[in-house]
């Protein structure tokens, strides 16, 4: 394990946590999700989208790196939240194949276990999915692109997670051409008041940066587009009608409203009380639905999250088996 720019000690504490680091600011950890299905469970609700849960690669080109200190986030908040990383950045090729071969090893357990379906382990070995978030924001990766049209070479679909703050570099898709299977920008407040106290960003305008990777949303038809709004009760579940101003700008295919879940680190900053019950998202949901035009179309109750789809989506035509299969299991 090499480590750069990032102390022994917290290495160590993100090696218990289930992390491994790849290179110098990479990591891979596997996903609650990917055991639950090995052991028989089902899969997350991103299984909305075609996504299979065990055959998913759960990683960060930025792990620990961040522009935001967000009071609902489970990650650990360490000095490099504030400090950016200064090292030289390693190219995609030289981590690729290093997180799939630790993903093997943290999955390594599971192949002697009796209650383990063979076939599903076998899978689970050879990942098709990469999830591209984990900790840090990976946008702050500057051959993201690259790593995009790696994974796609590789027969991977990517899943790409930002917090918006990068323009710039949702920009540098849109020009080289090179768009991740689904695009998310978590969204995090309806103004920028409530934007500064919850995320407490560590950037200038960052309210203004993603106002403008919204717009750029729009325009990124290639890839599934998914705005997702992260509830937390009493801090940003209020002004409705202001969040359907972010749906007009990136116009996407989907929208979750997704609860906080008082979990990790965010346990020191949150109370218990901030987290939204199903019925609260259940509510805020039929509000953005009659405010948005937006249609409910499933629930995942055990993560707390509902699923809204523009009717007139392409993607959500191409989704709706997949939708409809997995709201009867829900």
């Amino acid at each position: 394990m090499t480590v750069y720019r990032m102390e022994v000690e917290m290495a160590e504490k993100l090696r218990r946590a289930g992390y491994r680091i790849v290179g110098r600011h990479s990591a891979v950890k596997i996903c609650h999700w990917t055991r639950n299905v090995l052991r028989g469970g089902k899969h997350c609700y991103k299984n909305w989208y075609g996504i299979e849960s065990h055959r998913c690669l759960q990683m960060t080109p930025s792990v620990q790196y961040c522009n935001m200190m967000c009071l609902f986030c489970w990650r650990f908040h360490t000095i490099n939240r504030v400090v950016a990383y200064e090292g030289d950045w390693d190219r995609p090729g030289e981590i690729f194949d290093e997180m799939i071969k630790e993903q093997r090893q943290l999955l390594s357990g599971f192949k002697g276990n009796p209650n383990v379906d063979k076939k599903l382990y076998r899978e689970a070995i050879e990942p098709r999915h990469m999830a591209i978030s984990l900790d840090g924001e990976p946008t702050l990766y500057p051959y993201l692109t690259d790593l995009i049209k790696l994974a796609h070479s590789k027969g991977f679909t990517t899943f790409l997670v930002t917090n918006g703050t990068m323009p710039e570099r949702i920009r540098e898709l849109i020009e080289e051409d090179t768009y991740p299977t689904n695009l998310y920008i978590s969204f995090y407040g309806p103004d920028p008041e409530t934007h500064v106290k919850l995320c407490r960003p560590l950037i200038p305008d960052s309210w203004k940066k993603i106002m403008e990777s919204l717009e750029l949303m729009s325009v990124v038809e290639k890839s599934r587009r998914v705005l997702r709004f992260t509830l937390v009760k009493g801090y940003n579940m209020k002004d409705v009608e202001k969040y359907c101003e972010a749906v007009k700008k990136a116009r996407p295919d989907y929208i979750e409203c997704k609860a906080y879940m008082h979990v990790g680190e965010s346990q020191k900053r949150l109370p218990r009380e901030a987290m939204p019950s199903m019925q609260d998202i259940i509510e805020f949901s039929e509000k953005l639905s009659n405010f948005s035009g937006f249609k409910i179309v499933s629930k995942d109750f055990q993560s707390r999250v509902v699923l809204l789809a523009d009717e007139s989506s392409t993607w959500y035509h191409r989704d709706l088996e997949n939708i409809e299969k997995r709201s009867r299991i829900t």
